[in-house]
């Protein structure tokens, strides 16, 4: 009979899935010209709209065992809402696009901050990773709020860091999971392998 700890570990992949969307999408922003900014919106929209599905999808399936799944939903869904809005309004202006991602970045980062220190709770080892990439993440989201009136050129760079962040974050932290889940997994197996008699 599998613990309550590894029921709340199961569908650890849609983090994956969620980090590698959006490392993809930084890899797209750096490589799309300042003439296809609209078209760079449109792709951001519609990654946010996948990513968002993919984490309600992870914080649903955890919601009986995962102790903070409703702060996973609650990203899943402003992730989801700000893709919809993105793709329903693909004219926005670099200068509300980056007010945008830059909250957006901001209340992801600090979320991924928290989830160092349960990670460390854990005892896994790159907790310290997460932690590292949710404050940089912070950091960037701050600069993006701070200053948004900069140039075109300027504002994709520093969304493809921010979308690059973010989505390293994600992996390291699903990879997290896994390693915690294994454990147990091992933990269990040489349990069962004691002779009580």
């Amino acid at each position: 009979m599998k613990s309550s700890i590894e029921r709340r570990l199961r569908h650890w992949y849609l983090l994956l899935i969620t980090g590698v969307i959006f490392t993809i999408l930084s890899i797209w922003v750096f490589f799309t010209p300042i003439a296809s900014f609209l078209a760079l919106a449109w792709v951001i929209s519609i990654g946010f709209v996948i990513g968002g599905i993919s984490e309600i999808a992870y914080s649903i399936s955890n919601r009986k065992h995962l102790k903070s799944w409703g702060w996973y939903l609650t990203g899943g869904i402003i992730t989801l809402i700000l893709g919809l809005h993105l793709s329903l309004r693909p004219g926005l202006t670099a200068l509300i696009l980056c007010y945008y991602i830059g909250f957006w970045l901001l209340f992801r980062s600090i979320l991924e901050i928290t989830n160092s220190f349960e990670l460390k709770r854990y005892r896994v080892k790159n907790w310290g990773w997460v932690l590292t990439f949710g404050i940089l993440g912070a950091l960037i989201s701050l600069i993006l709020l701070w200053n948004p009136v900069i140039t075109s050129v300027a504002v994709i760079y520093w969304l493809g860091i921010g979308l690059l962040i973010f989505g390293l974050l994600q992996i390291v932290l699903a990879f997290g999971l896994r390693k915690i889940r294994n454990k147990i997994e091992d933990i269990r197996e040489d349990f069962e392998e004691l002779d009580f008699d």
